[in-house]
């Protein structure tokens, strides 16, 4: 069973956002649901420090030993830092989603649309 933590909000395509309360800027991850059916994380590109990404767009990927999967953004608005400890161990992914695998942050241009709350993203997951 996955832990689906209250204060992130979330994305259908099993991305986890942190911050929105304040309006600026994010952090963005992918939810312990999703490390779980990727497997064991062997690598993670995250977009550029300085480019521009919009809401539901594909920015990196997260290779496993299984498949590869796409990270899309579930915000729009400019990329102010990425991971790098992630990256050099792309493991951290799937030992603590939530925490230090954490992957990029964005300054949001405008408020976040289709975010789901951590009871709606429970409900998403329950029925796959």
């Amino acid at each position: 069973m996955s832990t689906i933590p209250n204060e992130l909000s979330y994305t259908k395509e099993h991305e986890w956002v942190a911050g929105v309360d304040d309006g600026l800027t994010v952090t963005v991850g992918i939810t312990e649901y999703a490390a779980e059916a990727l497997g064991d994380v062997v690598y993670v590109q995250v977009p550029e420090v300085g480019g521009t990404v919009a809401a539901g767009d594909a920015v990196g990927e997260v290779e496993s030993t299984k498949s590869v999967s796409d990270i899309y953004s579930p915000v729009s608005g400019e990329v102010v830092e990425t991971n790098q400890a992630v990256v050099d161990d792309p493991s951290l992914v799937n030992s603590d989603p939530y925490g230090e695998g954490w992957l990029f942050r964005v300054r949001m241009d405008g408020d976040p649309s289709d975010l789901l709350t951590a009871e709606e993203y429970g409900a998403l997951t329950a029925g796959e």
